[in-house]
């Protein structure tokens, strides 16, 4: 008997499409983990002390003394004169309408450079858990608001009718709720944020208290 003519085609073995892949080494993934718990020790490492973030915050607070100094200087100063003035001392009107203008300007971003300075003022890293951007942002804000209380309080000096006088003793009161009112929240965060590194560093002293001559019983008359 004969053997069959074979008639299937000769077996040929599949390729594989595409190109050919590689495994990664399993050093690649050890070199990726000791990597990572190097940037973790480092991290650790570098963790401010206590000390160090009282010493931060001190500095910080003389940061903002330097920022917002001669606007609160100034505000008290324009505050005394008022007073002065309303009480009865007429011959200082205009030594005060300078004060009040001075103290005004000095509250300004724009005329004051230590405030301009401040408005981008970054607090350090060792700090950054304490919400002190927030009384950054406040500060900026009773600038803005003791500014405008001065410019309030010129208006009663410089009110040439008794209706302009009568408008403008109106808005002393609202204007000094306002300027209290930040200073109260900024002076919060600044004491949570001394209990928690633990300094008794004296706050930056923002003016803030009621004038006792809001009626400006003292002033002349109006022309």
């Amino acid at each position: 008997m004969t053997t069959p003519t074979q008639t299937e085609p000769p077996f040929v073995p599949l390729r594989r499409s595409g190109w050919a892949t590689r495994r990664t080494p399993l050093w690649v993934f050890a070199a990726i983990a000791v990597a990572l718990l190097a940037v973790y020790a480092v991290s650790l490492s570098h963790k401010p002390s206590q000390s160090q973030r009282a010493s931060d915050l001190n500095g910080y607070f003389a940061d903002v003394n330097t920022g917002i100094g001669s606007c609160a200087a100034g505000l008290r100063d324009s505050m005394t004169a008022y007073q002065a003035i309303a009480g009865g001392d007429r011959a200082e009107l205009n030594t005060g309408v300078s004060i009040l203008t001075y103290g005004a300007s000095n509250c300004e971003v724009a005329t004051s450079e230590p405030i301009a300075d401040f408005a981008n003022y970054q607090v350090t890293e060792s700090l950054a858990s304490l919400n002190l951007e927030t009384a950054d942002d406040d500060v900026i804000t009773w600038a803005f608001d003791a500014t405008a209380y001065q410019q309030d309080m010129l208006a009663v000096l410089r009110a040439s009718t008794s209706p302009a006088r009568t408008r403008a003793l109106a808005a002393l009161a609202p204007a000094l709720t306002r300027l209290n009112a930040r200073r109260a929240a900024i002076d919060t965060l600044w004491n949570a944020a001394k209990g928690s590194v633990g300094v008794t560093t004296a706050l930056p002293n923002l003016t803030a208290h009621a004038l006792p001559n809001l009626n400006a019983s003292g002033l002349p008359p109006p022309n």
